[in-house]
């Protein structure tokens, strides 16, 4: 029985039930019909006992040859119907054992057709194809990250070796500039790391947000506040721009000063000396936009939507190339967006942070 299979086990219940069905029908006609014509020939007033006899064994054997072929056409018909449905059943579940075992061997681009034999059936099958799906782009995902973290460490690893053997060898002299370009190496380290447990964290929906009604013009004055000596030392000017009133939004602060200072740390890279970026709060009817708007090279309409990708960075950019990613992650967490736009002037970049508005 073990090796028959589902289908199998299917069609063999069914065959069994189909001929217990024909067997209890023919024993009960069989029990119930000759006395029931016994007495019908009674009521005839057939008092002959040879005639009533030949008669009762005339019926007897005619109601058996006919529930015989009955039940002998029954059981066919039903069989072919039974191995019909059962396979018709069975199909779905075959496909999906196939892709499972598809999927358990680390090849999750499978495609799933769709049967329609039931909507439960559909559902699983629906269920099992975005799963796949998901598990591909995961996958993909890791690779790819695996592949860029391997060459954002190459870099710091490979240079922090060369000073460490140069001094060991006699070839440098451990100055103030050796330790200089040693310390940038490990705080790039440092600052990698860093953006790799939130960009996780994102992943996994566990940043552990708390939210509190706070006012953006001030949050936004704060985070300014706290870039402008950078600013100034690159010779930059940032100028800020809020609502006289206050606008309040449901955020975790802290967050949003995280937003805040990774979208002015990528204008501050991306601006050249002598250029302007502008901090902008606007509220509307449901929402409230702080707009970060750049001089710098801009950022071409085909990579609009590819700066927020991990690790993706311009050619002028020396950060990690998470900061977006995060970014991103975090306003997508208070249910607002971030996105990138070109200037109005076709120059510079706009980056656009939305979050619902509080009542």
């Amino acid at each position: 029985m073990k090796r028959l299979g589902l289908r199998g086990k299917l069609l063999v219940a069914q065959i069994v039930v189909l001929l217990a069905s024909c067997i209890t029908i023919a024993a009960v006609a069989i029990a119930i019909g000759a006395p029931l014509f016994h007495n019908h020939l009674a009521m005839a007033g057939i008092e002959d006992d040879n005639v009533r006899l030949h008669t009762e064994e005339a019926f007897s054997q005619t109601i058996f040859m006919a529930l015989l072929s009955g039940v002998a056409v029954a059981l066919v018909g039903a069989s072919i119907a039974a191995a019909i449905v059962v396979r018709r059943i069975t199909a779905p579940i075959s496909r999906l054992a196939i892709a499972a075992q598809s999927v358990a061997e680390g090849d999750y681009d499978v495609q799933i057709e769709r049967s329609d034999v039931d909507s439960d059936f559909t559902r699983l099958e629906s269920a099992f194809s975005d799963m796949a799906e998901r598990l591909d782009h995961s996958d993909n995902v890791r690779k790819r990250l695996l592949a860029d973290l391997a060459h954002e460490l190459r870099t710091p690893v490979s240079t922090l070796a060369a000073y460490v053997d140069g001094i060991e060898d006699g070839i440098m002299e451990p100055d103030v500039a050796s330790w200089a370009v040693m310390r940038d190496q490990l705080e790039r380290l440092r600052r990698l790391a860093h953006d790799l447990a939130d960009v996780s964290a994102a992943d996994e929906h566990a940043l552990g947000l708390i939210i509190r009604p706070g006012d953006l013009s001030d949050i936004v004055c704060a985070a300014t506040a706290a870039a402008a000596p950078r600013f100034e030392d690159r010779g930059v000017s940032l100028a800020t721009h809020v609502p006289a009133s206050t606008v309040t939004s449901q955020v975790d602060r802290q967050r949003i000063e995280q937003i805040l200072a990774n979208l002015l740390e990528n204008a501050l890279r991306h601006t050249p000396s002598g250029g302007t970026v502008r901090v902008t709060v606007e509220e509307s009817a449901d929402h409230v936009s702080v707009s970060v708007t750049d001089t710098g090279e801009g950022i071409p309409a085909d990579q609009l939507e590819s700066v927020f990708d991990r690790f993706h960075r311009g050619d002028s950019s020396d950060g990690s190339g998470l900061g977006l990613t995060i970014a991103r992650s975090l306003a997508v967490a208070h249910g607002g967006t971030l996105t990138a736009r070109v200037g109005s002037d076709g120059t510079g970049t706009i980056l656009e942070l939305r979050l619902p508005i509080s009542a």
